[in-house]
């Protein structure tokens, strides 16, 4: 890939930019320009949304855009750990209130609850809204194992019969959250978290992946260079029909 521009890796469209910054901004535009388009055509608009700071840029450019129908916005998002203290500030539905769903006056939010008696029952309610609001587009990231939501390799399929589904964390993705200073220490990081599934994903319209960072690097250069399977599950990108990945120089430097 040229040191700035686009290309196509098969049906996914690839875009580098110079820094996070210029890359958030990028992503933004794109995402606001989706929503308002389909919210012109269908009246709502179903989203989920990744938390994680490499989400950080694009999260604060979208919030900057103005005209965005959010009043039309259904919000959902794509993981959480299971085991954590309904306060813990890693949650992942603390970062997205955080950053996002508290900062904008969404139609609905629904935010999954990993401190449910029965989590397997969480993950069909969750599926079950899943199956009422067909979604539209999906913000995304990918891990340092290559992993989408928390789809890690070990336990990523692409043909799941499951929407949201209970999985055990790869040691990999587990030290991503302490490289990420998330956690302090491997230790504390959860071992079991709830995730949508690579067909719940793949399901969206449209996805936008938003991948910055020198520790991305070679997840990127695995997830374009090498063969679509779930020993890197963000692979799969490359199949679907409306995909976007934008990078910064950083992320993109192993191309």
């Amino acid at each position: 890939m040229d040191h700035a521009g686009s290309a196509m890796i098969d049906k996914l469209e690839v875009l580098r930019l110079g820094t996070r910054e210029s890359m958030g901004r990028a992503a933004a535009r794109a995402v606001a320009d989706l929503i308002i388009e389909t919210a012109a055509e269908k009246g709502e608009v179903t989203m989920i949304f990744a938390a994680a700071p490499s989400q950080n840029e694009l999260l604060e450019s979208l919030l900057a855009i103005p005209g965005i129908p959010w009043d039309r916005v259904v919000a959902m998002h794509m993981d959480e750990y299971i085991g954590l203290p309904a306060e813990a500030p890693q949650r992942f539905t603390h970062y997205l209130d955080q950053h996002l769903f508290k900062k904008a006056p969404f139609k609905e939010v629904h935010r999954l609850n990993s401190s449910a008696a029965e989590p397997m029952d969480e993950c069909r309610r969750y599926a079950r809204i899943l199956e009422r609001h067909p979604v539209d587009i999906v913000c995304m990231g990918v891990g340092e194992n290559g992993h989408i939501a928390f789809n890690d390799p070990p336990v990523a399929d692409f043909r799941d019969p499951e929407l949201v589904k209970i999985v055990v964390l790869e040691r990999a993705c587990r030290e991503q959250q302490v490289h990420d200073r998330c956690f302090d220490r491997l230790e504390d990081v959860p071992e079991r978290a709830m995730t949508l599934t690579v067909p719940a994903l793949f399901s969206a319209a449209h996805l936008v992946c938003v991948v910055p960072g020198q520790l991305k690097a070679e997840a990127v250069r695995r997830m374009l260079t090498g063969p679509v399977e779930t020993a890197c599950p963000a692979s799969v990108l490359r199949t679907h029909r409306h995909a976007r990945l934008y990078l910064d120089s950083d992320s993109a430097s192993k191309l």
